[in-house]
């Protein structure tokens, strides 16, 4: 497994690092990207928190929403690992408000964040899967993607594109070996849901069958699961939500 190699991308805190110490802890060469450069000490200790587990780790600050930054993270990987046996496609940004104030740059920044990142990761990423005959993408959705959330019809239009994006490319790349899962995940306990007063919380969590928000880890393991075995399973979108939607 050492020689394994997979790239998660929004890694610097969240689902997106609990999904890198996961497969870092399997053995996993793990590489991790975040874009903004606030954030760049925290993907540097997650990079520490990744070394830890004895498995070499490349951090990499950039936009994976912008095609040529996202080539120069990926010539990065071959530099220095090779291709990429694991693609999980996490980087994502929400939005709240009311679709007639949104601002036109502020749905371009949301879909270039949340879908075209995707489009790129996997546009570099599957050259190299096709030519080794195997390889999987596992995409991070929401359930909004399916159910439509109001007051962020921008964020459950980019969750929709992906849930879309994974059934077709799942379909595209079958035949060679390759396979394409999506996990649409529900409330998880991460900084996206910190906004929220500690009432609308209660409230939140009083809608879900199972009580709780899902943890962090929790979709790591998943996620894990759908790198580390399932080679028939592709082209669905698991939802991850407590039964909650």
């Amino acid at each position: 497994m050492s020689k394994k190699t997979v790239l998660v991308t929004g890694a610097s805190r969240g689902i997106g690092k609990a999904i890198a110490v996961k497969f870092a802890k399997k053995g996993y060469r793990v590489v991790i990207n975040c874009v903004n450069p606030s954030h760049e000490d925290m993907l540097a200790q997650v990079k520490r928190d990744i070394e830890s587990y004895q498995v070499p780790c490349l951090a990499c600050l950039g936009d994976v929403g912008n095609f040529q930054e996202c080539r120069e993270i990926f010539e990065k990987i071959q530099k220095m690992f090779g291709s990429l046996d694991v693609l999980v496609n996490n980087a994502g940004i929400s939005y709240i408000g009311l679709l007639q104030d949104m601002k036109p740059e502020d749905w371009d920044r949301i879909v270039r964040t949340n879908l075209t990142s995707v489009f790129n990761c996997c546009r570099l990423a599957i050259p190299d899967m096709v030519k080794n005959q195997c390889g999987k993408i596992i995409n991070i959705s929401s359930v909004w993607g399916s159910a439509g959330a109001s007051c962020e019809v921008a964020y459950s239009a980019t969750k929709g594109g992906i849930n879309a994006f994974t059934k077709a490319l799942a379909k595209e790349l079958a035949p060679s070996g390759i396979q394409v899962n999506a996990v649409a995940c529900g409330a998880i306990d991460t900084e996206m849901n910190h906004w929220m007063s500690d009432e609308d919380l209660l409230a939140l969590i009083d809608e879900i069958p199972s009580g709780r928000l899902g943890k962090a880890e929790e979709v790591a393991d998943l996620v894990y699961h759908l790198a580390y075995k399932s080679n028939y399973l592709t082209g669905q979108v698991i939802a991850l939500d407590g039964a909650w939607i």
